[in-house]
Protein backbone atom coordinates (compact mmCIF):
# COMPACT_ATOMS: atom_id res chain seq x y z
CA UNK A 1 0.00 0.00 0.00
CA UNK A 2 2.87 2.39 0.78
CA UNK A 3 4.34 1.80 -2.70
CA UNK A 4 1.06 2.82 -4.32
CA UNK A 5 0.79 5.90 -2.11
CA UNK A 6 4.42 6.84 -2.93
CA UNK A 7 3.81 6.42 -6.68
CA UNK A 8 0.74 8.62 -6.50
CA UNK A 9 2.68 11.24 -4.55
CA UNK A 10 5.38 11.29 -7.26
CA UNK A 11 2.87 11.65 -10.11
CA UNK A 12 3.37 14.89 -11.98
CA UNK A 13 0.67 17.30 -13.12
CA UNK A 14 0.75 15.86 -16.66
CA UNK A 15 0.22 12.29 -15.50
CA UNK A 16 -3.23 10.87 -16.11
CA UNK A 17 -5.08 10.77 -12.83
CA UNK A 18 -8.60 10.22 -11.65
CA UNK A 19 -9.34 13.75 -10.61
CA UNK A 20 -8.48 17.43 -10.50
CA UNK A 21 -8.68 17.80 -6.71
CA UNK A 22 -7.76 15.91 -3.55
CA UNK A 23 -11.46 15.08 -3.06
CA UNK A 24 -11.51 13.40 -6.46
CA UNK A 25 -13.67 16.01 -8.17
CA UNK A 26 -13.05 16.63 -11.85
CA UNK A 27 -14.21 19.73 -13.69
CA UNK A 28 -14.63 19.27 -17.44
CA UNK A 29 -16.72 18.99 -20.55
CA UNK A 30 -18.39 15.62 -21.03
CA UNK A 31 -20.47 13.89 -23.70
CA UNK A 32 -23.31 11.72 -22.43
CA UNK A 33 -22.69 8.47 -24.33
CA UNK A 34 -25.43 6.45 -22.61
CA UNK A 35 -28.35 7.33 -20.39
CA UNK A 36 -31.31 5.53 -18.94
CA UNK A 37 -33.53 6.31 -15.98
CA UNK A 38 -31.12 4.75 -13.45
CA UNK A 39 -27.64 5.68 -14.67
CA UNK A 40 -25.59 7.47 -17.29
CA UNK A 41 -22.11 7.32 -18.81
CA UNK A 42 -20.09 10.45 -19.48
CA UNK A 43 -16.87 10.72 -21.49
CA UNK A 44 -14.45 13.60 -20.93
CA UNK A 45 -13.98 15.28 -24.33
CA UNK A 46 -10.35 16.19 -23.60
CA UNK A 47 -8.94 13.11 -21.86
CA UNK A 48 -11.34 10.44 -23.11
CA UNK A 49 -11.81 9.20 -19.53
CA UNK A 50 -15.16 7.46 -19.04
CA UNK A 51 -17.25 8.16 -15.94
CA UNK A 52 -20.04 5.69 -15.12
CA UNK A 53 -22.59 7.58 -13.02
CA UNK A 54 -24.27 5.69 -10.18
CA UNK A 55 -27.52 7.54 -10.93
CA UNK A 56 -28.90 9.69 -13.69
CA UNK A 57 -29.25 13.32 -12.59
CA UNK A 58 -31.45 14.10 -15.59
CA UNK A 59 -29.03 13.94 -18.53
CA UNK A 60 -29.86 12.46 -21.92
CA UNK A 61 -27.72 10.64 -24.45
CA UNK A 62 -26.19 13.08 -26.90
CA UNK A 63 -25.94 15.99 -24.46
CA UNK A 64 -22.74 17.89 -23.86
CA UNK A 65 -22.39 18.76 -20.18
CA UNK A 66 -19.92 21.24 -18.72
CA UNK A 67 -19.70 20.44 -15.04
CA UNK A 68 -18.06 18.64 -12.16
CA UNK A 69 -18.01 14.90 -11.45
CA UNK A 70 -16.93 13.31 -8.17
CA UNK A 71 -16.29 9.69 -7.25
CA UNK A 72 -18.81 7.79 -5.13
CA UNK A 73 -17.29 6.83 -1.78
CA UNK A 74 -16.08 4.52 -0.41
CA UNK A 75 -14.82 2.55 -3.46
CA UNK A 76 -14.58 5.47 -5.92
CA UNK A 77 -15.47 3.25 -8.89
CA UNK A 78 -18.64 5.06 -9.91
CA UNK A 79 -19.23 8.78 -10.19
CA UNK A 80 -21.82 11.46 -9.54
CA UNK A 81 -22.44 14.60 -11.56
CA UNK A 82 -22.39 17.09 -8.68
CA UNK A 83 -22.47 20.38 -10.58
CA UNK A 84 -23.68 21.45 -14.02
CA UNK A 85 -22.40 24.74 -15.45
CA UNK A 86 -24.04 24.28 -18.85
CA UNK A 87 -25.81 21.53 -20.74
CA UNK A 88 -26.82 21.37 -24.39
CA UNK A 89 -27.83 18.80 -26.95
CA UNK A 90 -25.52 18.66 -29.98
CA UNK A 91 -27.33 17.20 -33.00
CA UNK A 92 -25.33 15.29 -35.62
CA UNK A 93 -27.38 15.36 -38.82
CA UNK A 94 -27.09 14.81 -42.53
CA UNK A 95 -28.10 17.78 -44.68
CA UNK A 96 -29.65 17.54 -48.12
CA UNK A 97 -27.65 20.62 -49.15
CA UNK A 98 -24.56 20.16 -51.28
CA UNK A 99 -21.11 21.11 -50.00
CA UNK A 100 -20.15 24.74 -50.52
CA UNK A 101 -17.92 25.82 -53.40
CA UNK A 102 -15.08 26.36 -50.88
CA UNK A 103 -15.40 22.74 -49.68
CA UNK A 104 -15.51 21.36 -53.21
CA UNK A 105 -12.43 23.41 -54.16
CA UNK A 106 -10.56 21.99 -51.16
CA UNK A 107 -11.60 18.46 -52.18
CA UNK A 108 -10.33 19.05 -55.72
CA UNK A 109 -6.86 19.75 -54.31
CA UNK A 110 -6.55 16.55 -52.28
CA UNK A 111 -6.19 12.86 -53.02
CA UNK A 112 -8.83 10.25 -52.24
CA UNK A 113 -8.66 9.29 -48.58
CA UNK A 114 -7.33 12.64 -47.37
CA UNK A 115 -8.89 15.01 -44.89
CA UNK A 116 -8.49 18.78 -44.76
CA UNK A 117 -9.51 20.79 -41.70
CA UNK A 118 -10.24 24.47 -42.15
CA UNK A 119 -11.91 27.21 -40.13
CA UNK A 120 -15.43 28.19 -41.07
CA UNK A 121 -16.34 31.78 -41.79
CA UNK A 122 -17.39 32.75 -38.27
CA UNK A 123 -17.19 30.07 -35.60
CA UNK A 124 -16.53 26.40 -36.13
CA UNK A 125 -14.58 24.17 -38.43
CA UNK A 126 -14.99 22.19 -41.65
CA UNK A 127 -13.59 18.73 -42.31
CA UNK A 128 -13.42 17.95 -46.02
CA UNK A 129 -12.91 14.25 -46.71
CA UNK A 130 -12.37 12.77 -50.17
CA UNK A 131 -13.60 9.22 -50.73
CA UNK A 132 -14.09 6.99 -53.76
CA UNK A 133 -17.22 8.24 -55.54
CA UNK A 134 -19.02 4.91 -55.12
CA UNK A 135 -18.45 4.96 -51.35
CA UNK A 136 -19.81 8.41 -50.52
CA UNK A 137 -23.04 7.17 -48.93
CA UNK A 138 -21.14 4.61 -46.85
CA UNK A 139 -18.71 7.31 -45.66
CA UNK A 140 -21.61 9.55 -44.62
CA UNK A 141 -23.17 6.62 -42.75
CA UNK A 142 -19.84 6.02 -40.94
CA UNK A 143 -19.71 9.64 -39.76
CA UNK A 144 -23.34 9.48 -38.59
CA UNK A 145 -22.69 6.18 -36.78
CA UNK A 146 -19.77 7.71 -34.85
CA UNK A 147 -21.85 10.57 -33.48
CA UNK A 148 -20.08 10.52 -30.09
CA UNK A 149 -16.78 11.44 -31.78
CA UNK A 150 -18.49 14.24 -33.70
CA UNK A 151 -20.12 15.54 -30.50
CA UNK A 152 -16.80 15.42 -28.65
CA UNK A 153 -15.09 17.50 -31.34
CA UNK A 154 -18.05 19.92 -31.37
CA UNK A 155 -17.73 20.28 -27.60
CA UNK A 156 -13.98 20.94 -27.84
CA UNK A 157 -14.64 23.57 -30.52
CA UNK A 158 -17.44 25.14 -28.47
CA UNK A 159 -20.06 24.73 -31.21
CA UNK A 160 -23.65 23.50 -31.00
CA UNK A 161 -24.31 21.33 -34.03
CA UNK A 162 -22.71 19.04 -36.57
CA UNK A 163 -23.95 18.92 -40.14
CA UNK A 164 -22.80 16.46 -42.80
CA UNK A 165 -23.00 17.42 -46.48
CA UNK A 166 -21.90 15.30 -49.40
CA UNK A 167 -21.40 15.12 -53.13
CA UNK A 168 -20.00 12.19 -55.11
CA UNK A 169 -16.50 11.58 -53.72
CA UNK A 170 -16.72 14.32 -51.06
CA UNK A 171 -17.96 14.29 -47.45
CA UNK A 172 -17.94 17.56 -45.49
CA UNK A 173 -18.45 17.57 -41.73
CA UNK A 174 -19.43 21.06 -40.60
CA UNK A 175 -19.01 22.00 -36.93
CA UNK A 176 -21.24 25.04 -36.48
CA UNK A 177 -22.56 27.41 -33.79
Amino acid sequence: MDAIRDALDRAGPDDAGPADTATGEKDGVFVVTHADEDSAVLRDVDSGQVHALSSNPGVDEGEVVEGVVAPDPPMNVSWQLIEVHESRYVPVEESEERPTRQSLDLADDQAVGELTRTDRAGDGELHVITVPEGETDEAVADVLADDDAARSRAARLGVNRVEIRSAPGVVVVRYMP
